[in-house]
């Protein structure tokens, strides 16, 4: 998901062609006044990745506290949030497990292709670091580090595990205080996060510079070899959404919600082209609820709590580009990711995919979260920018697909019996 505003895929897509372009032609010598232009792509590439890092514990932290305040706060949604919230990790995780087989079946890191960057991490003694983090983040450590003993130190250091933990924490710990002491810091958390938000779309203004310095840095230390492994990527992204969505969600609609998944599709159709052309699922909210409601049949009551927060919290194509991005960047770099750190990986990208849903680039600062979480290099998501719009695009539309069908399987959870009849959707589309 990339804005709640449609924006034109044009300045990014023209940026990341000319990028390939000029990398080649200048190398990794060329440069002017002795300055070499690759030292110019990897400073100003690095300027836009720590823009992006600023926001993540701020943005993170409100987002996941000010939803849980929602999701506890109301009471007359306590029962049904049980409910909705279990389809949305089902849905999310479901996506996520996905996701990973394919990274680890397919592994699209392990080519030939980024060898350069490889002998860059090992001349620095890199690859030792970051392999001996991956292998010590173990079981028991992972619960050390969920539970910090000095938050504000979590916070200083960027521990997104512990940040991710206390936010939740304490957003539910919200809804058990005083009401209107509750509601004051509910609406400062809400504040912090509209204003990362803003921060966000400021920073995505430069986004076709950032995106050019990036890729421009991998062309000139790789040239167009690293379109072989990007490929592969790019596969293994497309086949587990569509997996996703073309096998998991209909088994969920057919035998949980006993509907047919070929009228679901139809009836949510007109949100999912939606959803693909603008890249963003809150730009495609009132479509959404327009199809669920009056196309699928989902009752206003239902329809108007389970999509809009679905749209925060349900991000199931997010979270399994999210999983593969991290693995395909430490299969670059070649470290060695254990069972005990994959699980780890799968938790924070169910986490992280709820924690920044409903901002530019979401998934973009999710990866940055897992990547730091890890200790690997956040300057590897210029690796694959290059695809990343043309699978903005599609994960956007897995996101809407999903919610539109956990509002019907939790509608069809609490005995509505007019979701996807044949006669509703007739005389919808009279």
């Amino acid at each position: 998901m990339a804005s709640k505003k449609k924006k034109s895929p044009w300045a990014v897509l023209v940026a990341i062609v000319a990028a390939f372009i000029v990398g080649n032609l200048t190398g990794t010598t060329a440069g002017v006044f002795g300055i070499t232009f690759y030292s110019m792509y990897d400073l100003l590439g690095k300027l836009f990745i720590q823009a992006l890092t600023l926001i993540v514990v701020p943005l993170v932290g409100s987002s996941i506290i000010t939803g849980m305040a929602r999701i506890g706060g109301d009471a007359s949604f306590k029962r049904l949030g049980a409910k909705i919230i279990g389809f949305y990790v089902t849905t999310t995780l479901s996506a996520v497990i996905i996701g990973l087989l394919f990274v680890n079946i397919i592994r699209p890191g392990e080519g030939g292709s980024f060898h350069l960057q490889l002998e860059q991490v090992a001349a620095t003694g890199a690859h030792e670091t970051l392999a001996q983090h991956s292998s010590a983040l173990t079981i028991g450590s992972l619960i050390l580090s969920v539970i910090p003993s000095n938050i504000f130190d979590a916070i200083a250091q960027g521990e997104m595990l512990a940040i991710i933990f206390f936010s939740l924490l304490f957003g539910f710990a919200l809804t058990k205080i005083n009401a209107e002491k509750s509601q004051q810091l509910q609406s400062f958390f809400q504040g912090i996060f509209q204003t990362m938000i803003e921060i966000t779309h400021f920073i995505m203004k430069f986004l076709p510079l950032g995106v050019f310095c990036l890729v421009a840095k991998v062309a000139a230390t790789t040239g167009f070899e690293s379109l072989a492994s990007l490929g592969l990527f790019f596969i293994c992204v497309i086949g587990g959404l569509a997996v996703f969505s073309l096998v998991v969600l209909p088994l969920l609609l057919k035998y949980v919600g006993k509907v047919s998944p070929k009228r679901h599709f139809r009836a949510v159709a007109p949100a999912l082209i939606t959803a693909f052309s603008t890249s963003s699922s809150s730009a495609t909210l009132p479509i959404t609820i327009d199809c669920v409601e009056k196309r699928a049949g989902v009752s206003n009551r239902i329809c108007s709590l389970v999509v809009p927060l679905g749209t925060s919290l349900n991000m199931s194509g997010s979270a399994l580009y999210e999983i593969v991005a991290a693995l395909f960047v430490a299969q670059v770099y070649g470290v060695t990711v254990t069972l005990s750190s994959q699980i780890v990986f799968v938790l924070l990208a169910l986490f992280t995919s709820m924690g920044v849903a409903g901002v530019p680039a979401a998934s973009l600062v999710a990866v940055i979260v897992i990547l730091k979480a890890f200790g690997l290099p956040i300057e590897g998501i210029g690796l694959f920018l290059a695809v990343d719009r043309i699978l903005d695009m599609c994960r956007t539309t897995v996101n809407v697909l999903s919610d539109t069908c956990c509002a019907v399987l939790v509608a069809k959870s609490e005995g509505e019996k007019e979701i996807l009849k044949t006669d509703t959707f007739s005389e919808v589309n009279g």
